[in-house]
């Protein structure tokens, strides 16, 4: 595989701190969390079945984050934000969405989200929310 693209549709989620049982002592993860990530391998699943990148290949992940706009925002403003001129400075983090859509397709896409050896994480607004990904192999050689 050299080159895929695949879209999650619905508002773009962050990763979730997981959180801690004092009484266990165990981690658990939000099911929110739980939930996007599933939703992120099915989209994987549909789109790709169970290719996967080479255990060795070095890989780019460039995502897109589409935003819903604002019921509260004007015309005017709706119209830059739609332009790309007015970008999304709100929750999730742009570290966030990167993280759940990179551990999401750990023993799925790619062996493991260490093979990512460069990442480009975007924002805008869209009346189409959603999040695109693109992986690209840098490695020469399959």
């Amino acid at each position: 595989m050299e080159k895929v693209k695949f879209t999650v549709y619905g508002e773009p989620k962050g990763k979730g701190r997981p959180r801690f049982n004092t009484k266990t002592g165990h981690a658990m993860t939000p099911k929110d969390t739980v939930s996007y990530e599933n939703l992120v391998k099915l989209e994987w699943q549909t789109a790709y079945g169970t290719e996967s990148f080479p255990k060795e290949a070095m890989l780019d992940m460039r995502i897109k984050a589409y935003y819903r706009i604002p019921k509260s925002a004007s015309k005017k403003k709706r119209a830059a934000m739609l332009a790309g001129e007015i970008r999304p400075t709100k929750k999730p983090d742009m570290d966030n969405v990167v993280k759940i859509i990179a551990d999401s397709l750990n023993n799925l896409a790619y062996y493991d989200d260490t093979q990512i050896v460069d990442c480009q994480c975007r924002k805008f607004y869209s009346e189409n929310p959603r999040v695109e990904v693109t992986i690209i192999n840098l490695s020469k050689e399959e």
